[in-house]
């Protein structure tokens, strides 16, 4: 049956058109029941199976619904069948496991996929996993349950009406079976619709009361209104109301407001920042401070901002907060009462069209608008009540009246997630008690950056000292904290497994296991997968046979999956034939199938201190892809000839198989270079390529390259426990530099390569040069010690970096060097049709262009880049719009761009938690440097160890009386009588302990912090007693007596086991 559907739109341009498209209406679709003996669902399974879609185990991939669903009292076997509402906020009850047998109708689904795709993303998800035999019924397009609009009805009305028609049909259909769909729905209008329309329907708090073998799911139920909170603060004026979109459009069009992503300070969650984009085109950091600034936005919202007045911009550094209650924390933002005002925002919104039953919150969703019809003068018109403001163009560099401050007028679009998070400690001391009723309790996050929220839960004393996750559900004005609700729990806070799994979710890391489909596109041959030269292409020609090249690999200890390898050939002409081969994974990874899709959503192999979070499974990115010797492996190879300056003569590439001959440490490779008496080819390669590589590395810094520095960490983990027992500094070798220089090469050679035949879609990787201002504070340190740096471009900057030498301080330079680092913009992944060509350029390289090809086992964008280079090189490769789509490439580039600071901030906190169990229990004196001057502490790098923490000059918090005064022209901490100061890059004696308080009382994060305390210089008030001191040193002699002695006794049964019952 045909029938045509009409709507009208609003095109590009404004103008008014209307659309009519064809609608097919069907007698021929199935229930989805497994068992049904209707005559078209029988016929539906049939021809299932002959397309293929044979059953997995015992699903029906046509059928999923099982014959024998969950019974209950009221209603007897019955599916479940979810409104709209329902998948928008109760999607984290609905992911669970034993919600299954669900009845999702396509409604629903067009629904979801205009309100949300993360939610729709996350349905399509659940449908895909058959052991939950969830079944998508088509009701929009089935004869029976369609419907057409009515007069004056609205679309969410029709919509609502067309659940009920459809959950009647099924009622009727499946009454045979026995079986009762049941409508779930939150919608006062809709039950009661229902209810006079006969259909079976109940609230989710209801539904979810079936479920008695899991509690726990009624606290995941996500907040829908303020009126179900209790608790509100009588003191809390409430929160300044937001623009409204149009307004806010409008502003930052006139030049009124700026709009960038809120960012919260590590050290101080009263903190944020934003950098915008000003008039003239610059970037430049406005300061968002207090949580009335911040105007209920959380880290990684993006919102729009209003500058405040001048008188109101900061002079002094950040205070850092650690331990304390944020409620214990005044509000650092009362100076900007003055300017509170509340804008009156045109309400237009009156129709059906805007229920906020429906719309008004989609989880971790936009902030909407359905006042899109407001003209853009009429939004204009609430800023005229802002108050005073500075206007971005009038914002200049250096200027004398302190940072620019800005206050949260609207959320542009909300970053919300699930948060890992502990039951607040000053609540669990009062004792409440787990009863029946739920409890408004406050949770913090893990990241101290979120504020506090609000949950209610049933399980007060089955959660407390445990970690869990929760989400956040809305945050109304009148509130001074977001509600939220209980998601799931993760274990025992402390526990290193809970606390690995901890900071794997808060850094976003996937790391759930390869799904079946994923290991469905691996080799049907697994490991037993070999060389074939017609598959592989070799006979044909299309790769390039080089295997009689010694080839090597150079690559950390114990590393496994070996991305790359080097040959290097002398030629007759006295030239060299270098060759970089790259693991060929896009051979194994083909475009858009399952593996594919997981390889872009992970982006990255993430590196924990005790394992691997791997971007590919296990058979090829350790075995199948690894270059690894003594095998053939397939690879893409770049290979140069080179002059006897490492001047590139011509460069080609190639889809090659290789068969490395060793695979060697860094330090067998240097062994290998130092050893005279060593002389086979592969020794004699790894020669040339160490004197090519100076030479390209010299060719490098002379054209303004930047040596930088970071602290970086090695533990030694006990074998059984995987503690760690001892932690040092990674050394770096020559060959370290021998391999980054043709890792360097390869890439940007590939880039202008890819560019050249791809240059609105080419994959490239950029570094901008970081504005002068981010050196302000370096400078003023360096200017006591007659340094001055040199910003205007990466050469000079390169330039005063090695002049920048103390004889008395041999360390000075790193520690320079590392906090120039800091000053840096971040590298970013880019579509090359996004930017102009002189915005390519890699400030810390320099180099015009850039790219990353040389590790697609753990890295996304060199798989990219490897289908951009074999299109570009091969004029028969197939390739599809993932190659050509500027749109695709630029979000591919921002997922990208995500996931690797994440992996990056993840690898630095497992760090953090090793250190932290490392020191547990011990005493160290070291000596540190100050790398940070705060208002209430400065934080210290100790080299030794690679580790860097606060030491606070006051008590607790930013209130608290400070030991020292911030002094802003010396950008120093000076003592009230003047007699000590601390200033950066001095050098200091610190003591490193673990804080011994209770897991459970650690308001900051809950886990054991590492603490530092001030041996030397000696400040009163600040520094540690010479009591103490000496009590620590004593403490930590005996305990490297008992240590010692334990070694003896170890040595004394190893040699002497006989005397074993003696001891």
């Amino acid at each position: 049956m045909l029938r045509n559907k009409s709507f009208v739109k609003r095109t590009r341009k404004g103008n008014i058109v209307r659309t009519v498209k064809e609608h097919y209406l069907r007698d021929d679709i199935s229930c989805g029941y497994e068992s049904c003996k209707h005559s078209v669902c029988i016929g539906a399974r049939a021809e299932a199976e002959e397309q293929g879609k044979t059953p997995i185990g015992d699903v029906h991939l046509a059928a999923p619904l099982s014959a024998s669903p969950r019974d209950s009292v009221q209603w007897g076997p019955h599916y479940l069948v979810p409104d709209t509402n329902v998948f928008v906020n109760q999607i984290d009850i609905l992911e669970r496991p034993i919600i299954n047998n669900v009845v999702v109708l396509s409604t629903v689904l067009d629904e979801l996929r205009g309100l949300s795709m993360v939610v729709y993303n996350r349905v399509r998800a659940i449908v895909r996993d058959h052991e939950r035999r969830w079944f998508v019924f088509s009701n929009e397009h089935h004869r029976e349950t369609f419907v057409d609009r009515a007069t004056d009805e609205s679309p969410n009305d029709r919509n609502d009406r067309a659940i009920r028609v459809a959950v009647q049909w099924l009622s009727k259909h499946l009454e045979t079976a026995s079986i009762r769909p049941v409508m779930v729905t939150n919608d006062e209008d809709n039950l009661r619709k229902a209810a006079a329309d006969g259909v079976t329907a109940c609230r989710m708090e209801e539904c979810l009361g079936v479920y008695t073998e899991c509690p726990e799911l009624l606290d995941m139920m996500g907040s829908v209104s303020i009126t179900e909170r209790s608790g509100t603060d009588p003191n809390w004026e409430g929160y300044a109301e937001y623009l409204s979109p149009v307004q806010i459009q409008a502003g930052v069009k006139s030049g009124i407001l700026v709009q960038g992503t809120l960012q919260i300070a590590p050290y101080n969650y009263l903190e944020g920042s934003i950098f915008a984009a000003f008039p003239d085109g610059k970037e430049r950091r406005i300061l968002v401070i207090g949580r009335k600034d911040m105007n209920r936005a959380i880290q990684g919202d993006k919102v729009a901002v209003q500058i405040l007045p001048r008188s109101q911009w900061r002079k002094a550094p950040s205070a850092a907060l650690v331990d304390e209650d944020e409620d214990a924390v005044p509000d650092v933002d009362t100076k900007t009462e003055a300017v509170q005002t509340t804008p009156s925002v045109p309400d237009t919104d009156k129709t059906n069209e805007g229920r906020a039953r429906k719309r008004a919150r989609v989880a971790g969703g936009k902030l909407t608008n359905s006042a899109a019809t407001v003209a853009a003068d009429e939004g204009a018109e609430g800023h005229e009540e802002l108050g005073e403001f500075v206007k971005p163009s009038d914002v200049e560099d250096d200027s004398l009246d302190g940072e620019p401050t800005g206050r949260v007028v609207g959320v542009i679009r909300r970053n919300w997630r699930s948060y890992c998070a502990f039951l607040d400690p000053n609540f669990a001391h009062k004792g409440t008690k787990a009863s029946s009723a739920p409890v408004s309790v406050s949770v913090l996050a893990m990241d101290r950056r979120i504020p506090k929220i609000k949950i209610r839960t049933r399980q007060v004393d089955v959660l407390s000292g445990q970690r869990f996750v929760v989400a956040i559900d809305s945050w109304p004005k009148e509130s001074r904290y977001p509600h939220g609700h209980f998601v799931r729990a993760l274990g025992d806070a402390g526990d290193k497994a809970t606390e690995t799994e901890v900071l794997l979710l808060e850094h976003d890391v996937p790391f759930q296991p390869f799904t079946k489909n994923v290991r469905a596109d691996l080799p049907p041959e697994g490991d037993k997968w070999l060389l074939d030269i017609d598959r592989d292409q070799v006979a044909s020609g299309k790769r390039r046979d080089l295997r009689h090249i010694d080839v090597c690999s150079i690559d950390p200890p114990g590393c496994t999956d070996i991305d790359d390898a080097l040959h290097a050939i002398r030629l007759p002409n006295g030239n060299f034939q270098v060759g970089v081969h790259i693991a060929d994974v896009t051979n194994f990874v083909k475009p858009n199938t399952a593996m594919d899709k997981e390889a872009a959503h992970r982006s990255t192999t993430v590196y924990l201190v005790d394992r691997r979070i791997d971007m590919l499974p296990e058979l090829l990115g350790t075995n199948l892809c690894s270059l690894m010797s003594n095998v053939d492996r397939l690879a893409f190879s770049c290979i140069w000839e080179l002059d006897q300056d490492a001047t590139i003569v011509n460069v080609t590439f190639h889809k090659s198989v290789i068969h490395s001959k060793a695979s060697l440490t860094y330090e067998e490779a240097q062994t290998r270079i130092d050893d005279p008496s060593l002389n086979d080819s592969i020794t004699n390669n790894i020669r040339d390529l160490n004197m090519l590589a100076k030479k390209l590395r010299k060719r490098r810094m002379d054209a303004g390259a930047l040596t930088l520095s970071s602290p970086e960490v090695r533990f030694r983990l006990e074998n059984d426990s995987q503690d760690p027992v001892d932690v040092e500094m990674k050394a770096l070798k020559e060959t370290n530099a021998l391999v980054e220089e043709f890792m360097l090469l390869a890439n940007t050679s590939v880039a202008a390569k890819i560019y050249e035949h791809f240059p609105d879609s080419a994959m490239l990787r950029r570094h901008p040069e970081p504005p002068a201002q981010n050196f302000d504070n370096l400078q003023h340190a360096l200017k006591p010690l007659d340094i001055q740096l040199e910003t205007g471009s990466s050469l000079a900057l390169a330039q005063s970096l090695d002049r920048a030498v103390l004889a008395s301080d041999p360390y000075f330079n790193n520690l320079l060097r590392i906090l120039t680092t800091r000053c840096m913009m971040q590298a970013q992944y880019f579509c090359s049709g996004s930017c102009t060509p002189e915005e390519f350029r890699h400030y810390g390289l320099a180099t015009g262009i850039y790219t990353h090809f040389t590790s697609p086992i753990r890295r996304y964008a060199d798989v990219m880049v490897h289908r951009l280079l074999h299109a570009s090189i091969d004029r028969d490769a197939v390739y599809g719009s993932e190659l050509t789509d500027k749109i695709k490439m630029n979000e591919q580039c921002d997922v990208l761009n995500h996931r690797h600071r994440m992996a990056q901030q993840a690898s630095r906190s497992s760090v953090e938690l090793y250190t932290n169990l490392f020191f547990k229990g011990k005493t160290v004196e070291e000596t540190g440097y100050v790398t940070q001057i705060l208002q209430n502490g400065f934080g210290v790098l100790i080299p030794s160890y690679g580790i860097e923490g606060v030491v606070y000059t006051a008590a607790r918090d930013a209130a608290s009386p400070s030991v020292m005064e911030y002094e802003q022209e010396a950008h120093a901490l000076i003592s009230h009588d003047k007699a000590s100061e601390i200033r950066l890059f001095q050098r200091v004696r610190v003591v490193l302990q673990v804080d011994d308080k209770p897991v459970s009382a650690n308001v900051s994060s809950m886990r054991r912090k590492l603490s530092l305390r001030l041996v030397e210089p000696v400040i009163a008030g600040l520094s540690i007693e010479v009591g103490e001191l000496e009590a620590l040193r004593a403490a930590k002699k005996a305990r490297a007596a008992s240590a010692d002695e334990d070694s003896k006794i170890v040595e004394m049964v190893a040699k002497h086991p006989e005397k074993i019952q003696t001891i």
